[in-house]
This record gives C-alpha cells, structure tokens and sequence, in this order.
C-alpha cells in the first residue's frame, strides 16, 4: 500500500527505509559468505556530537562461537551501495573487541 509506515522503535519507517535495511542486510551477509541463519543488525543512527557525521548506517553480525563484528558507514542506509561495505577479507579485523568502547551496537 503506498504511503503506508511500519513503527520499528520509536521511530517511524518508511517501506523504502525498510528496504534499504534489508537490501544492506542482504549485500553483508554475501560479502561475509554468512550462514542464512546469521544474525545481521542494521541500522541507521543520528548523532549531534561535533565531528561525527550527522546519520551513518551501523551493521553488526555474529559468526560461529557468539564472535561479534561491527562496522559503521558514514552515510544514510538509503544512500549505501555494495563497494561501500568493507571487502571480505577484513571480516576478521571487524571482530568487536570486549571492553572495546563502541555504543553504536
């Protein structure tokens, strides 16, 4: 139905933005080569903070052993495209350290 919205949160989505995270969501868990059932976060966040940029897309994703990884791309979800996303072989340097401070996720 267009024009229609879906809450998620306390924000208010349109199908276009669920549809960004979803395409986003989809191009990370094949250039991981990540299992179906992986999970897969995305999200965009807002920040106010003097030299952070004003909305940039955060994707976490987990692997075998509850291992978490984590990156943040510094534009809108709607306006990421796949060579955005880091290349394959970093997957291993994306492992979110314990005690490492990151509250995007």
């Amino acid at each position: 139905m267009p024009g229609r919205t879906e809450m998620t949160g306390f924000v208010k989505k349109t199908q276009a933005h669920v549809a960004a995270l979803e395409r986003v969501r989809e191009w990370t868990r094949l250039r991981f080569d990540l299992a179906e059932e992986a999970s897969i976060l995305v999200t965009q966040v807002s920040c106010r903070l003097p030299g952070c940029p004003p909305v940039e897309t955060a994707v976490v994703f987990w692997t075998e052993g509850d291992k978490r990884h984590q990156f943040k791309l510094f534009k809108p979800v709607d306006q990421v495209i796949p060579d955005d996303l880091p290349p394959a072989w970093l997957k291993e340097a994306l492992v979110a350290i314990a005690g490492f401070g990151c509250d995007c996720c």
